[in-house]
């Protein structure tokens, strides 16, 4: 449980307290300062009406705020079935796109294991829907890693889950920018198809 969540909930318990003191009877108040402090004033009825509108007036205050926050808490906070939802949506995005790598990067480069766990992030992210987070998805890589196979833990909510990518060279989709003056280029940009699965739990 989130700190924001804990305090609507203290919230709540203090607007539950004020609603019970409201409803406590005026004998039995009087009865009670009479043993505490014999000579003490007798309290009027109005006062105790007065009271008893402060009391409820308070408490509604209280809910009405502890409602509020809970929708806050709901809007910034991941649950685990908005979290399960967008790692699948993000999977079924991710898996069968391509990408091109660095300019000048090799086929053994790993550069892009970090640069596609942010891909990820943003992409869980994207497919939460309109009530979950906007941020708050961090997705890890997870050792041992390779030029072609990559694994991240993706979290945000009590569920863990591992997604694993696998990266393949297509040459079909490379792409060779023209040279300066217009002739043909000398540097071939490489193409790589993504295949992604995930499962539930760390990798």
């Amino acid at each position: 449980m989130d700190a924001l969540t804990q305090l609507n909930v203290l919230g709540l318990v203090l607007s539950a307290v004020l609603l019970a003191m409201a409803c406590i009877k005026a004998d039995r108040v009087r009865a009670w300062r009479a043993t505490v402090n014999p000579s003490a004033e007798e309290v009027s009825d109005a006062s105790f009406v007065a009271a008893r509108l402060t009391f409820v007036a308070l408490a509604g205050v209280g809910i009405y705020l502890s409602v509020q926050g809970f929708r806050v808490s709901d809007d910034t906070v991941w649950d685990n079935a908005e979290l399960t939802t967008a790692v699948q949506g993000a999977t079924d995005a991710l898996d069968g796109s391509s990408g091109f790598g660095e300019i000048y990067a090799e086929d053994n480069d790993t550069r892009w294991i970090d640069e596609y766990a942010t891909k990820i992030e943003q992409e869980v992210v994207e497919h939460g829907g309109g009530d979950a987070p906007q941020y708050g998805v961090t997705a890890t890589p997870a050792a041992p890693n390779t030029a072609s196979e990559a694994r991240y833990t993706v979290t945000g909510a009590d569920l863990a889950f591992c997604m694993q990518v696998t990266r393949t060279r297509s040459k079909d989709g490379d792409y060779e920018p023209p040279g300066i003056a217009g002739g043909q280029g000398t540097v071939t940009v490489r193409s790589y198809d993504f295949a992604v699965t995930t499962r539930e739990g760390g990798c």
